[in-house]
């Protein structure tokens, strides 16, 4: 007998992975996790019926989040992230020799646990020992700082459950506090595909605008996220994403990537009509 998972989408759609075995399955104080061997993707996190990561694609999403800020940031040394309990975007940070800190703000330590277990690809640099990692809710934590942090990313799941509060107005300006005056804020900022999952990512977005001075939006391609179109919010006091690209700076640092480049970043933030449509409808870009 086969075995599948499947993600609803909308209710007309959804998407299916052939599943080998299922690895692990517990209900936290927060979320149903859960861990599945697939053939095609590999081992894959599954976070309330959604898919988080899948071995197969995770550093496109990671990669990504990481070191598009990175590139454009010249000297990022205190580094926030909040989310990422999969240890994936801590493992990209962890490959500058610049960065000096690095804080993790996690809501559920078992997914930590999980993941270090059994997505060890992932977590690989979970311990690093520039990082800390504070198991509480990233919307409180980040309320209780102002000029700590010279970059902060948002590794966040959807916007509902644990991760809602993630996406509100007040958390938008209290990680503006909490950043120093040339401090970049990355999240990931949902699909444009389907209506409700647009809906989101036009909040999400009118909301860092409403924050900010410089919001913009760029895009990635990761096949296991709902239609394989995502994008990511880049907010900013004072470095534009594109013009403030220091692309021989980054190149020189030698980072073995499987997605990103320089000259991809400059291309990921050349948009679709229909997502430049719905930003200008959401009051931003």
């Amino acid at each position: 007998m086969e075995l599948w998972f499947s993600e609803k989408h909308t209710d007309g759609a959804k998407f299916s992975v052939k599943v080998d075995k299922q690895l692990y399955c517990a209900q936290s104080d927060f979320q149903r996790i859960d861990v599945f061997a697939t053939p095609d993707f590999g081992r894959m996190l599954v976070i309330d019926g959604y898919v988080m990561l899948t071995e197969k694609d995770e550093f496109i999403y990671h990669e990504m989040i990481t070191h598009a800020p990175m590139a454009v940031h010249p000297h990022a040394r205190d580094v926030l992230v909040i989310g990422g309990g999969d240890g994936g975007v801590v493992r990209e940070l962890a490959r500058y020799d610049t960065v000096e800190r690095i804080d993790l703000v996690e809501i559920d330590e078992m997914v930590v646990k999980v993941c270090r277990e059994l997505l060890p690809v992932t977590a690989c640099k979970l311990n690093d020992p520039r990082l800390r990692i504070f198991y509480e809710d990233g919307a409180a934590y980040v309320r209780r700082f102002q000029d700590e942090y010279d970059l902060i990313i948002v590794d966040s799941t959807d916007p509902v459950g644990p991760g809602e509060g993630l996406f509100g107005k007040d958390f938008y300006g209290d990680c503006f506090r909490a950043l120093r005056d040339d401090g970049i804020l990355v999240n990931q900022h949902e699909s444009p595909f389907y209506d409700a999952d647009a809906l989101a990512m036009q909040l999400a977005h009118r909301r860092l605008a409403e924050a900010f001075a410089i919001c913009r939006v760029y895009q990635a391609f990761i096949p296991t996220y709902p239609s394989g179109h995502w994008l990511f919010g880049f907010a900013s006091k004072k470095y534009h994403p594109t013009r403030d690209l220091d692309a021989a700076g980054w190149k020189g640092r030698g980072i073995k990537t499987g997605y990103y480049n320089t000259d991809l970043h400059r291309g990921a933030f050349a948009l679709p009509n229909y997502v430049l449509e719905l930003l200008k409808n959401a009051g931003g870009e």
